[in-house]
């Protein structure tokens, strides 16, 4: 059974960081796609950040030069590092996963999804 978990999540000041993770099992995820989104309330979930099986990553306008994503492929594990964050980055934080490894921004390219991590920003 494939499962992904998302942890870090919390409450932070407008400036400050934070690192979500992502644990993986059931399957190996070397070759995936791995995604960041994001649901704000009263808003749709939308995407952050994605990368893929060579390392290369994709980030939305909103979040570049302040959000970085990194995988371990050995841990199966997969990371979100925050930085700077605004008011407007507080949102559920989902980690995604395409096992076919050609995901890029559209939530339908997912097959698989964590349960979310909240994240609050107070300004």
């Amino acid at each position: 059974q494939v499962q992904l978990v998302e942890s870090g999540g919390g409450k932070v000041q407008a400036g400050g960081s934070l690192r979500l993770s992502c644990a993986a099992s059931g399957r190996t995820f070397n070759s995936a796609a791995m995604g960041w989104f994001r649901q704000a309330p009263g808003k749709e979930r939308e995407f952050v950040s994605r990368i893929r099986w060579d390392n290369s990553a994709e980030y939305d306008d909103s979040v570049k030069g302040r959000f970085t994503i990194s995988r371990d492929k050995v841990k199966n594990m997969v990371y979100l590092e925050m930085n700077s964050l605004k008011p407007e980055d507080t949102a559920v934080y989902y980690c995604a996963a395409d096992p076919y490894g050609l995901a890029t921004r559209g939530l339908d390219e997912y097959d698989y999804w964590g349960q979310g991590t909240q994240v609050t920003v107070s300004s």
